[in-house]
Parts: C-alpha cells; sequence; structure tokens
C-alpha cells in the first residue's frame, strides 16, 4: 500500500515538472516569436501587427490544459512590456487578444480530445477573437490612438475586422498544423506518454492540411502585396 503511494506520488511530481518546463518553453518560444515575427497585414491599421505568439500559446492549451497557457499568456505579456511601444494599454489589448484566442479552443479541446473537438476549438477560436476584440477595439483604441469613437467605427470595416480575422484564421491554420507533429515529438523524447487513440485515418486529415497550407500561403502573400503596396 505504501509503495503504490509512493509511486503515486512521484508520478505527480513528476507530471507537475514537466508541466512546468513544458510551460516555460512554450512561454520562451511565444516570447521569442513575438520579438522576430512582427508584421502588418492590414494597411488602414498598420500599426497593428502579426505575430505567431497566439498559435504557439494555443499548442500549449492543447498539450497541458487552458490554466497552464492562461498563466504563460500573462506572463509573456507582462515580459513584453518593456520591449513594445504601447505601454500598459497595448500590454492590455495583447493579452485580450491572446486570452480570446488560446482559451476556447483549449477548453473545448480539453473535453473533447478528437479531430472534431480540435477543429471545433480552433473554429471557436477564430469566432471569440475576432468578436471580443472589435468590441475592445471600439472601447480602448481610441485611448490608445488620441482619436475619436466615430473615428474608430470608421476603421472597423476596412481595418480592425479584417486584420483581427486574418490574425486569427492564420494562427488557427499554423496550430491545426504544428500541433501533431510537437505531439508526436514529445512523445519520442519521453516528455510525455505515448498516446493510446488511434491516428486518424481517411482523407479528412489530409483535405484538412491542405487547407491550413493553402490559408499560411494566402496569408504570406498579403503581407508580401501589402509590404509592396
Amino acid at each position: 500500500m505504501q509503495n503504490t503511494q509512493n509511486i503515486q506520488k512521484n508520478e505527480a511530481v513528476r507530471k507537475k515538472t514537466v508541466t512546468i518546463t513544458l510551460a516555460a518553453i512554450f512561454s520562451a518560444l511565444a516570447f521569442l516569436s513575438s520579438l522576430i515575427f512582427h508584421l502588418p497585414l492590414i494597411p488602414a491599421v498598420s500599426f497593428l501587427k502579426y505575430d505567431p505568439m497566439d498559435a504557439i500559446l494555443t499548442i500549449e492549451a492543447l498539450v497541458l490544459g487552458p490554466i497552464p497557457a492562461a498563466l504563460s499568456t500573462l506572463v509573456v505579456t507582462v515580459i513584453r512590456i518593456p520591449f513594445g511601444s504601447s505601454g500598459l494599454i497595448g500590454a492590455l489589448m495583447n493579452f485580450l487578444s491572446s486570452m480570446s484566442f488560446v482559451m476556447p479552443a483549449g477548453i473545448i479541446y480539453k473535453y473533447r480530445r478528437s479531430l472534431q473537438g480540435a477543429l471545433i476549438g480552433l473554429g471557436c477560436s477564430v469566432i471569440s477573437e475576432t468578436v471580443i476584440m472589435l468590441l475592445w477595439n471600439y472601447l480602448i483604441s481610441p485611448l490608445y490612438m488620441g482619436v475619436s469613437r466615430e473615428a474608430i467605427v470608421g476603421l472597423m470595416l476596412p481595418g480592425f475586422l479584417p486584420f483581427n480575422l486574418i490574425k486569427a484564421a492564420v494562427n488557427a491554420a499554423l496550430t491545426f498544423l504544428l500541433y501533431k507533429p510537437m505531439m508526436t515529438g514529445l512523445r519520442k523524447a519521453g516528455v510525455l506518454p505515448k498516446s493510446d487513440s488511434k491516428p486518424h485515418g481517411g482523407i479528412l486529415p489530409i483535405i484538412i492540411n491542405v487547407l491550413c497550407v493553402i490559408l499560411l500561403a494566402a496569408g504570406i502573400i498579403c503581407l508580401f502585396v501589402f509590404k509592396i503596396v
């Protein structure tokens, strides 16, 4: 009995150590990605820049769960403050944006660990970030930009809406493409236990991967086009 309790205790400690270590790694990757890749998407709101940080944090949410990912989001947001020029208001907007994308996918996938659950979660994340950030853009952007709320309303359709939608869609595609290879690598390294579930067969995963690649390619082309323009 005592031996069994010791085994369970050691396993709990190991899982906690793995979670903390992986959370630190994901946080570092998210922070570095936000520094290296920050590109404008829409000319009308060129001060808003895309970075793949949310995709990395969402992968963390799928691997470790929504709570570690939420804590990583907060840590990365705070660490980024000295490296940005938008101050506390910008940090608040970045935090709200990341949370609105990371949490829906993480929570849904926690209770529905399947291909369908991942797709539903990422779809909800795209909708969540697009809608929630439009609301916060309307409320907070006048303070950040120093303009009237009427001016912000005029930027909704040509600027804020396409930026939030494209950013969320690209991050969803990136998350879907990177999650499986990352999980495979962690399992082969012995960091995570091997999965008992059967791999998804059929043509559906192939179609989804192709669509994700096309979406990412379209996003990259848009970056180059807007940069030229």
